[in-house]
């Protein structure tokens, strides 16, 4: 017991000093608490996509042209391969622009050698912020968000009061499908289709807001000046399940979800898919006033970014499976909060539940801040949550560069800090502010991701300049030290419980995890020797026992 605590104290202290004196890369790091994995990054004002292990060291990389910047995604398919966007670094010359404006999608391999790639950026449409890679029985299709320029003659026959029009005309966004292998279009989304408007009663689609929450009010503008970027949706997700893709409309402060089994001639209109109302949205939620069904006080979305479905690396067995996580950015003047909620899909009218013209639910399930200082989690745009199968949550705070992991009770367990200042690398020591180290989002691939099979992932150095290398030497546990619990598990196999009992001069932390280490069933922090843990909600198998985040019994359940 003394030997553990001695080695507690040293790792603390050690993560304070350096804590102290880090200000990029790695800041902190509770290697027993935080989730084991390797984090993808693509900072902006640069094009290199970095593998990062949890010590804060590359381990793989993807080098783009010193002539691009990140358009702004960047996915790891489970065969090696990564999908990325970019768009030119020079944009002065470019007939459609805004924040977050893309260019090119690109498929390499894990050598970074290009095998595929599609532009789309001229004066009628423009490629933007994200993409939704889909494979369906080993076939890569590729959903991607586009601008399209709409001219001041289309614009008044959709009903826009122009008024309010700030550059003559305006970019609706849609959507689109893409096959790699042909370059063909399979299938289109257009918002320009499902339109409503209490402007101009000469106009087709004039009609009453309030009674078709399925179309969207051309006339909304969310800060009233007219620009021409009239949704800036941000973020783009598929549920393979279902077949709904999920998109993050933050000029809107909404989410949308749009039904994918139509067609796309359906999807042009208000009938057929399996919900039967063809392309106008199947659900919306956070800003209920922008469809006439509330006020400013129902509103729960604040410029929201990373709207997606909670289904990576985690299975249905998991309680948050298939709900949505959303960074919820502009909800205070100093802070933004991480968010889960349930849409509450039902499968078999395949449709939403309203309450009257308000979709479900009333409140988030998941609300949180910075658990020390809610200014640290304050972004008015970018950043991005992940639901790890741990149940820790990732948080990249976008503006800053800052991503820390937290676990479910408000530890903060491992925190990095992007090293980059304008597209540069920053040196350790060095003070980043607001805009200086943009990071649009960052996803953490479990250490066993089958893209990993047979990949060299070696520490290969640093991104920060004159790095502390020393950090994590001094907070990983060491090799040869083993702690004797004396544990015992009866019985074993189990049925509906076990008994586990354990040196009762140590107080531990027991947790049951799936074989592989993913999902964790249980958590509890006891004293005493002994403890009998329920198993009846388990499922026949094999279950590895922690204690204090070391792997120390296996047990098996048959029922």
């Amino acid at each position: 017991m003394k030997l553990r605590l001695l080695q507690v104290l040293v790792s603390c202290l050690a993560v304070f000093s350096l804590y102290s004196q880090n200000t990029v890369g790695l800041l902190s790091y509770t290697p027993d608490r935080a989730y084991d994995g390797y984090n993808l990054y693509y900072p902006h004002n640069q094009s290199t996509v970095y593998l990062i292990d949890n010590c804060g060291e590359i381990v793989h990389s993807w080098p783009g042209e010193d002539n691009i910047k990140p358009g702004n995604m960047a996915y790891l398919l489970d065969d090696g391969r990564l999908v990325t966007t970019s768009r030119p670094s020079d944009i002065t010359q470019d007939a459609i622009w805004a924040g977050g404006g893309g260019a090119n999608i690109e498929i390499k391999d894990w050598d970074n050698n290009v095998e595929w790639t599609y532009t789309l950026n001229d004066s009628t449409a423009r490629l933007h912020h994200d993409i939704a890679p889909i494979v369906k029985n080993g076939k890569l299709t590729i959903l991607a968000i586009a601008w399209e320029q709409k001219s001041l003659d289309e614009v008044i026959e959709a009903g826009r009061d122009t008024s309010v029009l700030a550059s003559g005309e305006l970019w609706p966004d849609y959507i689109f499908e893409i096959d790699p292998e042909t370059n063909a279009i399979v299938w289109e989304w257009h918002v320009w289709d499902h339109l409503i408007q209490d402007f101009d009663p000469s106009k087709s689609n004039y009609g009453v807001i309030a009674d078709n929450p399925g179309k969207v009010d051309i006339n909304y503008d969310f800060d009233g000046s007219g620009n021409a970027d009239w949704m800036h949706s941000n973020a783009l997700d598929y549920d393979p399940i279902n077949a709904q893709i999920l998109l993050c409309v933050p000029n809107f402060h909404e989410v949308w979800i749009i039904d994918h089994t139509t067609t796309t001639a359906e999807a042009a209109t208000s009938f057929g898919g399996f919900g039967g109302k063809g392309g106008d949205l199947m659900y919306r939620w956070g800003n209920p006033a922008v469809h006439g069904a509330g006020t400013a006080e129902d509103q729960t979305l604040f410029y929201p970014h990373d709207a997606h479905f909670i289904d990576d690396f985690i299975t249905g067995l998991d309680p948050t499976f298939g709900k949505i996580g959303i960074f919820n950015n502009r909800v205070g003047a100093d802070y933004s909060t991480i968010n889960i909620f349930d849409p509450a899909f039902d499968m078999y009218e395949w449709a939403f539940p309203m309450s009257g013209s308000n979709f479900f639910p009333s409140e988030f399930e998941l609300d949180k801040k910075h658990p020390v200082d809610s200014t640290l989690m304050w972004s008015t745009g970018l950043s991005s949550l992940q639901y790890l199968p741990n149940t820790n949550l990732l948080v990249c705070v976008g503006r800053f560069g800052y991503t820390y992991e937290m676990t479910q009770e408000g530890e903060i367990v491992w925190e990095y800090k992007t090293p980059i200042i304008g597209g540069f690398a920053a040196t350790q020591g060095d003070t980043l502010s607001i805009n200086n180290n943009l990071t649009f989002r960052v996803t953490r691939y479990p250490h066993d991701y089958v893209a990993f099979d047979g990949k060299d992932l070696s520490q290969k150095g640093w991104l920060e300049l004159e790095p502390n290398t020393t950090f994590c030497d001094q907070i990983l546990p060491s090799d040869d030290v083993q702690i004797d619990y004396k544990i015992e598990i009866y019985p074993n196999p189990a049925d509906n419980m076990i008994v586990i009992e354990w040196d009762e001069s140590m107080y531990v932390d027991i947790e049951v995890f799936d074989i592989i280490g993913h999902r964790r069933y249980l958590e509890r922090k006891v004293s005493g020797g002994m403890k009998y843990i329920d198993t009846s909600t388990l499922e026949n198998g094999t279950y590895i026992l922690r204690l204090n985040g070391e792997d120390a019994k296996r047990f098996l359940v048959v029922k």
